[in-house]
């Protein structure tokens, strides 16, 4: 045990190992500056108060020595860890931000955070143009439906895609349906001068069959010689004789050839190469459509049936859709009805298909398919109107994260020139992803009809076997409007 230190007049002394004594600057000494309290040692030329006892042993003797820099450390070291000054009170919220997953991590905590933010992107989007923009923004390879296609029983394929139930038969008119009766549904075609439309209709036919010294058409394209030309004179001379009736043809918009658009998800599958091996992606859908005409109105049409009703079961297939035959193509995403956002006529009314030469009826007679020929119409029927009201709805706000509030309503004629089927679509729902799928219980819903023929023959300047039924289906279709009107 060391001795205690001896102040000196000239500062502190220390005994060296060749027995002389070291003499140390007073302003070094630690004792006389920091410890004066300390037992037993006396400041230079200070003189006690009082009588003491006999200075006892110093308790810190290693303090009393260090006159090095880092005695002064350990003191203002000392002086913190015994200072009085009250604690700080604790702040109201945490003082760093929350630890989140990387955004470019492989984790499935990395992924649910890239997906909220995406969401809340398109949620905070300014407009419609820009949420359709981030809607549509990443671009990964996609299945390309076509409504027109020559695959066997796609309509069921189609249906799964979209979650639509399929119910045969159209569905009664509004007013019927309001005010039940035999008399409900035939008050308005009692109206109707129904020989002046068959004249028109017959004239168009005969003006393109007839009339007309037309020659011979290319190959695979006799849809544009003859059925073409008839259907646009057909549906453009019914829409002005049926204006008086219905106003909401004239505010109306006729569409030659539009283009129509819509992109989306539905279901999950693992990505099998690439730099992405391994993933899990949503399987992505896109139709390219283009009808031969369409009618878009500035009122929406009237819903058939409640938004949660149940018609049916939807088609479970589980099966790539590459098994149908579908393929994958990486190109622009993209919703659009055939107008801009900012068209008053931002909702559809009635589209109008012609069914291709390659898919006429003749060559599936031939191959003994004739079971396939009313798939083609359901198939084309099913997946236009879907694309077309589904990108009616993203145009009012509506995607798979905010879901209708509201059905929307759509028409659809497909035909050959000579065989019309009818079809009707309500959409109900457009959350078909994988997380928005589990708990939605509703289902869109398309009515059709089988194909039926306007006319037998055209011979010698006349038309014969004219069908009324199909005409005044026909009409009825563009006599349809909202209940205020």
């Amino acid at each position: 045990m060391r001795r205690p230190c001896a102040v000196l007049p000239g500062g502190p002394r220390r005994a060296s190992r060749e027995g002389r004594s070291l003499r140390f600057p007073a302003a070094l000494c630690w004792g006389a500056r920091r410890l004066e309290g300390c037992p037993g040692h006396v400041a230079p030329g200070a003189q006690p108060r009082r009588a003491a006892p006999a200075p006892r042993p110093c308790p810190a003797p290693r303090r009393c020595e260090m006159a090095a820099p880092g005695g002064c450390r350990l003191l203002r070291l000392g002086r913190r860890w015994f200072s009085q000054e009250p604690a700080v009170p604790p702040p109201p919220g945490p003082l760093y931000p929350p630890v989140v997953a990387s955004h470019t991590a492989r984790s499935k905590a990395a992924r649910r955070r890239r997906l909220e933010h995406f969401h809340r992107q398109v949620h905070e989007a300014a407009s419609i143009e820009e949420k359709l923009r981030l809607y549509g923004k990443l671009q990964r390879p996609k299945y390309t439906v076509h409504p027109q296609t020559f695959a066997l029983n796609a309509d069921r394929w189609y249906r799964s895609f979209t979650r639509t139930v399929f119910v045969p038969g159209l569905p009664p008119p509004a007013e019927a349906a309001e005010e039940p009766g035999p008399a409900a549904g035939a008050a308005p075609d009692a109206d109707l001068d129904l020989g002046a439309l068959r004249s028109l209709a017959c004239d168009a036919l005969l003006q393109e069959s007839f009339y007309q010294n037309k020659r011979r058409p290319f190959l695979y394209r006799d849809q544009d010689h003859t059925p073409g030309p008839f259907l646009t004179q057909l549906v453009s001379s019914l829409a002005a004789s049926l204006c008086g009736r219905n106003p909401l043809l004239a505010a109306s918009s006729l569409d030659l050839n539009p283009e129509v658009n819509y992109y989306w998800h539905h279901g999950e599958e693992v990505v099998v190469h690439g730099h992405r091996k391994g993933r899990v992606d949503p399987v992505r859908f896109q139709i390219d459509d283009k009808p031969h005409l369409q009618l878009r109105v500035p009122k929406q049409l009237p819903e058939i049936v409640p938004l949660e009703s149940d018609l049916g079961d939807v088609p479970v297939i589980d099966h790539k859709p590459s098994k149908l035959p579908l393929f994958k193509k990486q190109y622009e995403n993209k919703v659009f009805i055939g107008s801009k956002v900012a068209d008053p006529c931002c909702y559809g009314h009635t589209q109008f298909h012609l069914i291709p030469d390659k898919l006429k009826r003749e060559r599936f007679e031939i191959a003994n398919l004739e079971d396939q020929i009313e798939v083609v119409y359901r198939a084309n029927g099913v997946a236009s109107l879907f694309a077309w009201t589904a990108a009616q709805a993203m145009y009012q706000g509506f995607w798979n994260e905010a879901d209708v509030t509201r059905p929307f309503v759509s028409q659809a004629v497909v035909t050959d020139g000579k065989y019309f089927a009818f079809f009707c679509f309500q959409l109900n729902t457009l959350a078909l992803t994988v997380e928005t799928v589990k708990n939605n219980p509703r289902k869109n819903i398309c009515w059709g009809t089988d194909s039926k023929p306007l006319y037998d023959v055209v011979e010698e300047g006349s038309v014969k076997g004219f069908n009324d039924e199909v005409l005044l289906q026909l009409v009825r279709f563009l006599l349809n409007r909202p209940k205020e009107l």
